[in-house]
């Protein structure tokens, strides 16, 4: 899951950077509105995490263009500004949801979460398909009785693979899910991960379309993690 950080404070954007990296998200920071302005032009994102103060402006400002621009990306606001009042203007303006700083990095986490999950209409962190159950919040998976774990980026392969059953992924649409902007990718490196995938999951579980990208396998197809 791509995530935008806009945020001018580069010692709590670093910390961010890296708390959302461990927990299973891809997040990209800018600090300024320009700099969002050009990202969300560029990058498919699955949310933003917003300041409100920045160098530039205000972020509710930069969330009310997106929203006239009909831009439905997610968007929580975190920001010193938590009276009443400015969480009322924060989410009348389009905002998703809204934290105050301080703030517990895993609470955010579960809030980003809870958000995307809103945004595709699913209630719960349970991702099912074709007798494998993925639990967005713990990164782990369950294939029938048997529990199966996942590095993060096979695992943001595989929930990205579940959300979109039948779907075609490229492999330039998987890489700008698993890789920020500082991030060195390998040639081969979603090669690799579909193939531990398929050795942990079975081999058929993940259908190659020559050409074109990845899909899962028809439902009634059920591999064994064995195969």
């Amino acid at each position: 899951m791509r995530i935008l950080i806009v945020e001018d404070d580069d010692i709590l954007a670093d910390g961010l950077t890296v708390g959302l990296r461990l927990t299973g998200f891809t997040p990209d920071h800018v600090a300024t509105i320009a700099d969002a302005r050009a990202a969300i032009e560029t990058v498919d994102f699955d949310g933003i995490v917003l300041d409100i103060m920045l160098p530039d402006g205000l972020g509710l400002d930069l969330l009310e263009e997106i929203r006239s621009q009909g831009v439905r990306l997610p968007v929580l606001l975190l920001t010193s500004r938590d009276r009443v009042r400015d969480r009322v203007r924060g989410l009348d303006a389009g905002a998703d949801d809204y934290l105050g700083k301080p703030f517990d990095l895993d609470e955010l986490s579960a809030r980003l979460r809870a958000m995307l999950r809103r945004r595709v209409g699913r209630a719960s962190s349970i991702l099912s398909y074709n007798g494998l159950s993925i639990d967005t919040s713990s990164l782990t998976g369950r294939y029938g009785d048997k529990p199966i774990s996942f590095s993060k980026r096979e695992f943001a392969i595989l929930s990205a693979l579940i959300e979109h059953p039948r779907h075609i992924l490229s492999r330039d649409m998987l890489e700008e899910k698993l890789y920020g902007w500082q991030e060195d990718i390998e040639s081969n490196a979603v090669e690799v991960h579909i193939h531990k995938l398929r050795t942990k999951i079975g081999r058929s579980y993940i259908e190659t379309v020559r050409g074109l990208g990845y899909r899962l396998a028809e439902e009634e197809t059920k591999p064994s993690p064995s195969d």
